[in-house]
């Protein structure tokens, strides 16, 4: 892929404050900050690279690799925890050159960890935004995920 578009501190700063308070959380820390900006250095996302990053934003959550380590979120079982998360996790990785939106939708529908999907979905979303020069910094997650909705269910 080309050169990524750069995004700015205080975008990025307003990115994670955006992503934390979907997610409820109202106070943004200076790692949290940090290892996004880390992780939308990397070249390629590979799994080892998305638990760095839910490490630093939600500390003890783990990918389900376990039996066991099931989630629910809502009415939305993914499937259950074991060894087949981690190569399901990684083909989902192989599309990062696709469209990030749908690359959004099936990792949250995996929903790969414990804790910290949301978060570090968006954190996806926005590495490949960037690779792809298709970020808009004034617009936001929502905003811009709200026309990328619209726009999927128009083609």
């Amino acid at each position: 892929m080309s050169q990524t578009k750069t995004i700015s501190q205080s975008a990025l700063a307003g990115f994670v404050a955006e992503s934390n308070h979907i997610e409820g959380i109202g106070e943004v820390l200076e790692s949290e900050v940090i290892a996004t900006a880390n992780f939308l250095g990397i070249p390629e996302v590979r799994v080892r690279d998305l638990s760095i990053l839910v490490s630093k934003l939600q500390p003890g959550a783990k990918l389900r690799t376990e039996v066991g380590l099931d989630v629910r979120v809502g009415g939305h079982v993914p499937m259950p925890g074991g060894p087949e998360v981690e190569p399901a996790l990684a083909h989902i990785l192989h599309s990062t050159d696709g469209d990030p939106f749908d690359v959004h939708c099936r990792y949250e529908i995996l929903h790969p960890f414990t804790d910290g999907n949301g978060r570090s979905g968006r954190a996806l979303w926005l590495w490949m935004m960037t690779k792809q020069h298709r970020v808009n910094s004034e617009l936001g997650f929502l905003h811009t995920w709200y026309y990328q909705s619209l726009n999927r269910e128009r083609s």
